[in-house]
């Protein structure tokens, strides 16, 4: 795969209470990836980028909220979520400085 194209995959971690539990409980990471990622793509890019093996890829499609501006009515974009999920060992620290 194209290394330009894996640098792009990921746009960010996903930090909320929810993805916290899941990391502890599952080993799972979750990121906020382009809405044109693949599976493939961001099992690789995650290897790239942080130097760990992983076990599987979920990806869910986030539907994008309605949000009202006075009178007007406007919507945020969807967007796409992927759950990665690390083999045993394996572990993204997201807090150290490197």
């Amino acid at each position: 795969m194209n290394q330009e194209r894996l640098l792009q995959v990921l746009l960010a971690p996903q930090i909320s209470e929810k993805a916290t539990f899941i990391a502890e409980k599952n080993e799972q990471v979750i990121f906020k990836v382009a809405s044109t990622a693949t599976k493939p793509e961001v099992k690789a890019a995650v290897e790239l980028l942080f130097k760990v093996e992983v076990k599987s890829v979920q990806i869910a499609n986030v539907k994008g909220k309605t949000k009202r501006f006075g009178r007007s009515i406007g919507r945020r974009k969807d967007w796409k979520k992927a759950f990665v999920c690390l083999k045993p060992g394996q572990e993204i620290n997201f807090a150290a400085g490197e």
